[in-house]
């Protein structure tokens, strides 16, 4: 499979200039000849098509471009994944990369009656624009749009996943979040967020989450704070289940940034652990994990939910823990 990607831009009409630009990349598998090795768009191999589309929340002051890694082996895998990058004031006075968060969508009254993802409506607009003219017209499948993410971008992912305000949207993955409420905008301390139940979510941690640990007991209110209570009870008490297609995977000794490749040490905090397994060996194991979650809960190949339930349950150092409803 060739990787190829293309760039664009969008407007988030919410906001106001010059962080109102949404910048994003479109990573999707390519046919190329040797006639066509100077050409500057490669076509898209209309035999892998219709792609059901990934769209990737990145964490707050994460570059897209760290989650490349991953995005290149779902495109591999037959996707298309969409990488973005949004400049904005969150909070106000403070400017930084952001996943795209409308803050006053997590306060008390609000939450769960509108979208918290001040950039997901824009992206789903542009999809409709390279559905129609771009070189992947007509090789969308627009009713399977999967929503990931990391930290920040991962709870964005998850809470957002609600098929009243988004009905193409297929199913959720994310790593490294908990919809854990902060008490800081008025929720009692331990507050787990009831998440949407319309579509498969794949929720995955580590133990060695410093961020998590950091947050749960600082912001949430959770204490003893830990790398993985605050995701384990998002699982078990947010996420209703009752389908067999919602998973919690922990994963040993991976921290908050073993999903991101490079890391960018300028702008990341100093309160996570160090990763305590090879994290080449940590995102081979991430990438398999969504992979084959997509090809069972979204394209309902039933080789890869076999091969999900193995790897699953396979003797493998790195799963700490794992559980379906």
């Amino acid at each position: 499979m060739i990787v190829k990607a293309f760039w664009r831009a969008a407007k988030v009409e919410s906001e106001h200039p010059p962080y109102d630009t949404i910048h994003f990349k479109v990573l999707y598998p390519a046919q190329i000849s040797d006639s066509q090795q100077s050409f500057p768009l490669y076509p898209a191999d209309r035999e892998k098509a219709p792609f059901p589309v990934v769209i990737f929340f990145s964490g707050a002051n994460c570059n897209s471009l760290t989650y490349q890694w991953l995005a290149v082996k779902l495109v591999e895998r037959g996707l298309v994944v969409i990488l973005f990058d949004l400049v904005s004031e969150n909070p106000p006075g403070s400017v930084s990369l952001t996943p795209g968060i409308k803050a006053a969508a997590w306060t008390p009254d609000l939450y769960g009656t509108t979208p918290s993802a001040l950039a997901l409506s824009p992206l789903l607009a542009e999809l409709e624009n390279l559905q129609s003219e771009s070189l992947l017209a007509g090789m969308l499948d627009l009713e399977k749009v999967v929503l990931g993410g990391h930290s920040a971008g991962g709870r964005l992912a998850l809470e957002n996943a609600d098929q009243r305000f988004f009905p193409q949207v297929a199913a959720a993955f994310a790593y490294g979040t908990s919809s854990a409420a902060f008490v800081q905008l008025g929720y009692p301390p331990g507050t787990i967020l009831a998440l949407p139940s319309s579509v498969p979510m794949l929720l995955m941690g580590g133990t060695c989450d410093g961020a998590v640990a950091y947050i749960s007991e600082n912001w949430n209110g959770i204490t003893p704070g830990d790398p993985t209570t605050s995701i384990i009870r998002t699982f078990r008490e947010a996420i209703p289940g009752g389908r067999n297609d919602c998973y919690l995977l922990i994963l040993e000794g991976a921290n908050h940034f073993s999903v991101t490749n490079p890391v960018d040490l300028t702008t990341r905090g100093s309160f996570d652990f160090p990763a305590t397994q090879p994290e080449d060996k940590i995102r081979s194991l991430v990438a398999e994990i969504i992979g084959l979650f997509i090809d069972t809960e979204v394209r309902q190949q039933a080789a890869a939910l076999e091969q999900y339930k193995l790897l699953l349950k396979a003797d493998n150092p790195l799963i700490a823990a794992f559980e379906r409803k």
